[in-house]
């Protein structure tokens, strides 16, 4: 059975690897590198389909490969999304998960809630996220990956 601890440290994980990314923003080589490992340590696509909706996409909303995954999070010249400028390249300071909701499984978790991403000025920008993990091999890979800010409706004319 998946623990609560496991998926808290998956978290921790993910954004530590998203404020790390971000401190390499001016080396590259490094950053490319750091963020191929990143995301085959911990999303699936090395198994199969990842549903993958990241928070500031509006052309290309829906990012099922890791080429487009890495074009979201460090963009660059040879981008596969144009519309991408490298979320984790701001750079954050640092990455503050607030539980929602869990579902635990025997071999899949299901975590909703919110984040927050410090910039490094000190805002704070809030994020809806759910995150779908699976066990593999004993560790947890993201095989959903769903954020958007929260709901702001617009003033009544």
């Amino acid at each position: 059975m998946i623990t609560k601890e496991q998926v808290e440290n998956a978290q921790k994980e993910w954004g530590n690897g998203v404020v790390k990314i971000g401190s390499l923003k001016d080396n590259r080589a490094e950053c490319e590198k750091f963020t191929s490992e990143f995301l085959d340590k911990l999303y699936a696509f090395d198994l199969g389909q990842v549903l993958f909706k990241p928070t500031k996409c509006a052309i290309e909303q829906f990012r099922p490969t890791k080429d487009k995954a890495t074009s979201y999070f460090i963009a660059g010249d040879d981008r596969k999304c144009e519309e991408d400028k490298g979320f984790a390249t701001t750079p954050w300071t640092s990455v503050r998960f607030e539980e929602g909701y869990v579902i635990l499984e025997e071999k899949r978790a299901i975590a909703m809630g919110n984040y927050f991403f410090t910039d490094t000025s000190g805002n704070e920008a809030k994020v809806e996220y759910t995150f779908g993990y699976k066990l593999v091999d004993g560790k947890l890979k993201i095989d959903l990956h769903h954020s958007s800010f929260p709901y702001n409706p617009a003033p009544a004319v």
